[in-house]
């Protein structure tokens, strides 16, 4: 055993030396935290509901409330696609040709010029106006109606009347030939006759008139209301057949 030498430092003058403490305390220690800490984890899980706790009749309230909101959404998806249907199917109804033509427009002649107009002239009334055309050119019904009169009328000549669904009546003058007879239901765009130079006529043309309640009114005017224009020679005859195609 080596001795220490008087002169050597004395390194441990002045401490004490802690005494270690028994193995038995560590374990003690250790195990006391290890059993608080399941302890805590116990009552924390304690805490949690348990899935197959959960009261059955609940669960089956949920899903029944579920599938109820799933149908509710489903229906009213089906309702508005059905009204969006309605409403387009309203925004163009189905005509046939017969209806739409029925409702037509037409200029009486499909190339012509305007000669005379409406009023008086000579110190007597002008009731209609003139339209000149190459003799024998075929003219038109304006508007659907019956035949009231064909066949030679004094100073109109050879002449068509056709009555209007409304009352209204159209005089078609002065033609070379005629094409229908009385009582005849004819259609807008319907050949009535050919333009011709009878009755008291000066020239080769086909004389126009339109009375409304057994009046004469002025052709321009009327027609113009009705879509035709007789100077700008436009109509709108076909306005409203393009759903009947």
């Amino acid at each position: 055993m080596r001795q220490r030498l008087s002169s050597e430092p004395d390194r441990y003058r002045g401490r004490r030396r802690v005494p270690t403490p028994p193995r038995s305390r560590y374990a003690v220690v250790g195990v006391s935290a290890f059993v608080g800490a399941g302890v805590v984890a116990l009552g924390a899980a304690h805490q949690v509901p348990d899935a197959k706790a959960v009261n059955p009749q609940v669960l089956a309230n949920l899903e029944n409330a579920s599938a109820a909101s799933s149908n509710i959404a489903d229906r009213e998806a089906k309702d508005g696609a059905a009204s969006r249907g309605e409403e387009r199917g309203a925004a163009k109804p189905k005509v046939s040709e017969e209806e739409a033509l029925a409702d037509a427009w037409m200029l009486p002649l499909d190339d012509y010029t305007f000669t005379s107009a409406y009023g008086v002239r000579f110190g007597k009334l002008h009731a209609g106006i003139d339209l000149a055309a190459p003799d024998g050119t075929p003219y038109k019904a304006v508007h659907a109606g019956i035949v009231t009169a064909a066949g030679y009328n004094g100073g109109y000549g050879y002449a068509v009347t056709v009555k209007n669904p409304d009352g209204t009546e159209t005089i078609y003058a002065h033609s070379r030939r005629l094409l229908v007879k009385k009582g005849d239901v004819v259609k807008a765009g319907q050949v009535l006759g050919e333009v011709g130079n009878s009755g008291y006529s000066y020239g080769t043309h086909l004389h126009l008139e339109i009375h409304v309640g057994g009046t004469p009114t002025d052709p321009i005017v009327y027609l113009r209301n009705h879509g035709v224009d007789i100077k700008l020679q436009v109509e709108s005859l076909f306005a409203d057949t393009s759903a009947a195609s």
